[in-house]
C-alpha cells in the first residue's frame, strides 16, 4: 500500500514585496511571474502536489485561473515558511518544498534532487547552490551567498560576498574552483522540522541579513546544500524582470 504521506511544492507569494510591489502578478513576456514558477513546479516527477500559498486575493485570482491550486494564508505571517506551514494544516505532508515565487528558471530535475536526498539521507532540511560565476553577482546584496563544510552542510548564509576574496583581481583565478556559491531559492523540510523551525524565535543575525534560513543555524540545526549547475536567478528588482524577458521568452 502506499504512503499516504505526499511530497508537497508550497509557492509561497506574498504580494507586497519590499523591492518589487505585486511582484508575483509581474508579467515575464505572455505570463505573470507566478505562472512560470508554478508551471515550473509541475515539472518535477517525484511531487504529489503543488500549492500556491498567498495572502492576497488578487494572486489567489489569477492562480486559479490558470488551474493552480491556491490557499489564503494570513497576512500575519511573518515569513514564507510561516506561510507554507499555514497553507499545510490540513494535509498528510511527508516532505515539503518551499519553492519561492521569484524562481522562474528553476528545473524539475532540480526541485527532485532535494525530495531525493531527505530521503536517502534522512536529513532534516536541505536547499541548493550553484556556483557563482560573474563579479558582478559576488558583490550583489540581492544575491546571497552560501559557504559550505567538508561534508556538504551550510556554515552561514550572507548577502554580503563570502567567502573574503583578498584581492578583486584574484576574482577569475577563484571563481574557476567552484567554492564560492550563490543561493537557489528553494528549500526542502520534514513536516517534523517545519513544525520545529515555525515555533523557533527569530534570530538576530536572521534579522541583520534579513535571511530566514540563518534561524536554523542560529539555532543549532544543518542544513544540507546540495550544488547543481544553474544559471538561473530570482527576480527581485525591475533589472531582474528584464534580465528574466531576454531568458524565459
Amino acid at each position: 500500500m502506499k504512503d499516504e504521506r505526499l511530497n508537497i511544492i508550497v509557492i509561497p507569494a506574498r504580494y507586497d514585496s519590499t523591492r518589487l510591489p505585486g511582484k508575483p502578478l509581474r508579467r515575464i513576456g505572455r505570463k505573470t511571474l507566478i505562472q512560470w514558477v508554478y508551471e515550473k513546479a509541475l515539472t518535477s516527477k517525484l511531487k504529489d502536489e503543488v500549492i500556491i500559498a498567498t495572502d492576497d486575493k488578487r494572486i489567489e485570482k489569477v492562480a486559479c485561473s490558470f488551474g493552480a491550486e491556491a490557499v489564503l494564508t494570513s497576512p500575519q505571517c511573518q515569513s514564507g515558511t510561516d506561510r507554507v506551514y499555514e497553507a499545510l494544516k490540513d494535509k498528510k505532508a511527508d516532505i515539503i518544498i518551499n519553492l519561492q515565487g521569484d524562481e522562474p528558471m528553476i528545473r524539475g530535475d532540480m526541485i527532485d534532487m532535494l525530495f531525493s536526498v531527505m530521503k536517502k539521507e534522512k536529513v532534516d532540511m536541505a536547499t541548493l547552490c550553484s556556483p557563482l560565476r560573474t563579479k558582478k553577482e559576488y558583490r550583489d546584496p540581492n544575491t546571497v551567498k552560501v559557504v559550505l563544510d567538508s561534508k556538504g552542510y551550510a556554515l552561514y548564509f550572507s548577502r554580503s560576498p563570502i567567502p573574503y576574496v583578498k584581492v578583486s583581481e584574484q576574482w577569475s583565478a577563484v571563481s574557476g574552483k567552484n567554492f564560492i556559491y550563490k543561493h537557489v531559492g528553494i528549500y526542502a523540510y520534514t513536516m517534523s522540522f517545519l513544525e520545529t523551525f515555525v515555533s523557533l524565535k527569530k534570530g538576530k543575525i536572521e534579522e541583520a541579513e534579513s535571511l530566514e534560513q540563518l534561524r536554523v543555524l542560529e539555532n543549532g540545526y544543518r542544513i544540507r546544500v546540495l550544488i547543481t549547475e544553474y544559471d538561473g536567478f530570482g527576480i527581485d528588482t525591475e533589472e531582474d524582470l528584464r534580465r528574466a524577458e531576454e531568458r524565459i521568452q
